[in-house]
């Protein structure tokens, strides 16, 4: 089952739509909902696991490295005496 969505897109967007769709002979319905569908699927995903980090940070039995400790340890990367990275508290 379908529905209908009205959209505004600069001429420019509009013809680049056109070009891709008369290209790959698919509709520009078709292209635009699989556009869609992949812009939720990666940011659905990016914004999911955003909500499960801070809820694991908000824990009370969270533990966190200090910023300086892991200033210390990236600044350390690639040089001789490179550091282990620092324990979580």
């Amino acid at each position: 089952m379908s529905t209908t969505l009205t959209i505004r897109i600069d001429e420019q967007t509009r013809a680049r739509l056109e070009r891709l769709s008369e290209s790959v002979a698919r509709t520009k319905s078709y292209l635009v909902t699989h556009a869609i569908q992949e812009y939720l699927d990666l940011n659905e995903w990016h914004v999911d696991g955003i909500v499960k980090a801070v809820g694991r940070a908000d824990s009370a039995d969270a533990k966190f490295a200090s910023h300086e400790d892991v200033s210390a340890w990236l600044e350390s990367w690639g040089g001789v005496d490179e550091k282990d990275p620092p324990k979580c508290e």
